[in-house]
């Protein structure tokens, strides 16, 4: 991706202009920013236009400037060389830093573009669902994996009112991120499709065969279900995401009544293997081994299988606090809503950070959404008897009818 470029004026001819001039320039700029990046058009405040201005004034390379290289460099031409580089020098910066306070200031699109040749409502992608690690204790509930596509090594815990979950990886690869998680929804949508179609079988009066507990989908195929692009480093990284999640262990402490009743070790995925590779090392067909606890919960469950579809939209979130956010609404608010402390958003998120560094990140993720919306639901902060909760509702059809007749519930 070509990097943002704007038509930035000199740092000389900004200079010159009163202040009102600049503010009116640094305004259309922002304007310029939006449209490039398919924004709306708002107006920055007066904090992000000093920002600006100093970063358009500040001067560069002190001993280069205009009065004091002339006075170090007797030689005028090479003093004027020196400041000449020095400016260049400048414009890239200043393009950088400019880029870096509208992004901040501005508003950004939660969801990331669809690739080109998405196709998303193809009768080739399957429903998207989600499974749960028992009964008792939803994925959903928390994140089994961390937010940041940054290394993590160092376990996740989530202490619960009836259980303990401990997210480990392993040591050469550490912890899954939520966006290597998008395979283990392929694997468990896969998974679900032939379940269904099991049952449809066995309730004819035929003798079926049970789902297969490994399957074999090609890198293409994961890639179009996660709605990713087709380059080549998508498919470098569909090897070391499989990594990560073969690494990734769930143990569930069950801890209801009071006492401790059962403990579970379970892995996101079995193992895989790779079963062929192109011309040029990329992945292409690879052989996944779907775990006994999410086989036996989406095949052999008695009744309906505890698992909740999503929107296909889930995947263009952008940021893995989006993603989270959306799964916690999914499963706490269903076709409702329901309100979370923000400390509870943040010990269920497995963050790394302070309530306050973290509380700041959740604040503008729901400022961000009011022009960029969440698949299904729309969120706010609100005062609580205790501080700020995170209010989610869903906004899809049923939802008046089914936030008419549901309590209101305060979760954390």
């Amino acid at each position: 991706m070509q990097p943002l470029k704007l038509d930035l004026m000199s740092r000389e001819a900004f200079a010159d202009l009163g202040l009102h001039e600049r503010n009116d320039y640094l305004q259309k700029l922002a304007a310029e920013f939006s449209e490039k990046t398919g924004r709306p058009v708002i107006a920055l405040g007066q904090d992000a236009l000093a920002r600006l201005r100093r970063f358009y004034l500040r001067r560069s390379f002190a001993d280069l400037e205009r009065g004091k290289v002339d006075f170090k460099i007797s030689d005028p031409e090479l003093a004027a060389a020196l400041r000449s580089l020095g400016e260049t020098i400048k414009d890239s910066e200043r393009q950088t830093d400019v880029v870096g306070v509208l992004k901040s200031e501005l508003p950004g699109p939660i969801l990331r573009k669809a690739p080109t040749d998405d196709q998303q409502l193809s009768l080739f992608v399957p429903v998207i669902y989600d499974a749960p690690l028992k009964d008792d204790v939803n994925l959903m509930d928390i994140a089994p994996f961390t937010m940041s596509k940054n290394r993590r090594n160092t376990a996740l815990r989530y202490e619960l009112n009836d259980s303990i979950v401990t997210v480990d990886g392993s040591a050469e690869h550490g912890i899954a991120t939520v966006f290597d998680y998008d395979i283990f929804l392929h694997m468990v949508t896969y998974l679900a499709e032939e379940a269904r179609r099991y049952h449809i079988d066995a309730s004819k009066g035929l003798r079926p065969d049970l789902p297969a507990q490994v399957y074999r989908p090609k890198a293409s195929h994961i890639l179009k279900f996660c709605r990713r692009g087709s380059g080549g480093l998508q498919y470098k990284s569909l090897e070391a995401a499989l990594d990560r999640l073969s690494g990734t262990r769930l143990k569930v402490a069950n801890l209801r009544g009071g006492k401790r009743r059962e403990v579970v070790n379970v892995p996101l995925i079995d193992k895989y293997r790779v079963v062929s590779a192109t011309s040029n090392g990329h992945v292409d067909d690879i052989e996944i081994y779907i775990p006994s606890w999410v086989y036996e919960s989406v095949v052999r469950e008695k009744g309906k299988p505890q698992i909740l579809t999503l929107n296909p939209d889930y995947f263009l979130i952008s940021q893995g606090l989006g993603r989270m956010v959306y799964r916690l609404a999914r499963r706490a608010a269903g076709r409702t809503q329901a309100r979370y402390s923000i400390a509870e958003v943040h010990k269920r998120s497995g963050s790394p950070q302070a309530v306050p560094q973290f509380a700041q990140i959740l604040r503008k993720l729901v400022a961000h959404s009011k022009l960029f919306p969440l698949p299904d639901y729309d969120l706010d902060l609100i005062e609580g008897k205790n501080g700020e909760l995170l209010w989610m509702r869903y906004r899809g059809e049923g939802a008046k009818l089914a936030a008419g007749k549901a309590p209101l519930p305060l979760l954390g």
